[in-house]
């Protein structure tokens, strides 16, 4: 039962990288321990079918209430106190870092190509995520712009370090879906959503898994590459994009609360990842 329990929490913290800008579901799934297993039981589908549900049904529960649970406040602290809540979560994410690192030598040791995927990643996603909006503009919020959205959330579960609320923040879909999901928005949010992540569970994960057992360091120096660059835009202000971080009128308080919610985040984020180590 406190097996049950601990799942049913894991997946309300896998839930955070649903809707939590720079934040990835498919690293807090690392993180907590599950990611490998579940990309595993997604493209082997038939294989512990009955124990792979029984094992990931509280984890699913926990995602549902912690979507509920999280965006009312979520919503509100962005609302009022963005820049803060952002550099928070950048700390958050940088602090488990190091716990990538380590992951990513498990299996073998690093070499140059590791390094050069690393570098090419980090500047050539940073570059894409920046541009992004001036590629594609703001998306209206509907049901078919919502199935996109599940998608890039499902991606991020599939592909640690991938932080679908980004992109979703980048294409102007974070503000309404947050909303959706504040007022249990069924059939106009969380449908459509459930819809495009499923398509892209179905359609990614035996692709995922593949290249997990045969290119295992590759893909972790990948999402350390997107990590970095991904939450290193959380902070910086993209011009043409409202949802962004911006700087303008904040006073001197501001910015030492948002230096020392940064520590905080990086504390806890290589606590968290200290923690699961030790239950690994």
């Amino acid at each position: 039962m406190v097996s049950w329990f601990a799942r049913v929490f894991k997946g309300m913290v896998i839930a955070l990288g649903f809707i939590l800008p720079g934040v990835s579901g498919g690293v807090l799934a690392a993180i907590l321990g599950i990611y490998e297993r579940l990309i595993h039981f997604l493209a082997h589908i038939k294989e512990d079918f009955k124990k792979n549900v029984l094992y990931f049904l509280p984890v699913g529960i926990g995602m549902v209430a912690g979507i509920a649970a999280f965006s009312l406040p979520v919503e509100f602290l962005l609302r009022h106190y963005k820049v803060i809540v952002l550099w928070g979560f950048a700390g958050a994410i940088i602090g488990t870092i190091p716990s990538l690192i380590r992951e990513s030598v498990q299996k073998s040791e690093r070499d140059r190509v590791d390094i050069a995927v690393f570098w090419l990643t980090f500047i050539l996603s940073g570059v894409f995520l920046y541009s992004l909006n001036g590629i594609t503009g703001t998306l209206p919020a509907n049901f078919l712009s919502f199935i996109l959205a599940g998608a890039l959330i499902a991606l991020g579960i599939l592909v640690p370090g991938l932080s679908p609320s980004n992109l979703l923040l980048i294409l102007g879909l974070y503000s309404p879906m947050l909303i959706g999901f504040k007022h249990l928005d069924l059939l106009g949010t969380f449908l459509p959503i459930a819809i495009g992540g499923a398509l892209a569970l179905v359609l990614f994960s035996k692709a995922m898994d593949y290249i997990l057992n045969r290119y295992h360091s590759r893909v972790y120096h990948f999402i350390i590459g997107i990590v970095l660059s991904s939450t290193l835009l959380i902070v910086i202000p993209q011009t043409g994009n409202s949802e962004s971080i911006h700087y303008s009128g904040i006073s001197v308080f501001t910015f030492v609360l948002a230096v020392f919610f940064f520590g905080l985040g990086t504390w806890l984020g290589l606590w968290m990842s200290q923690l699961e180590d030790q239950y690994k």
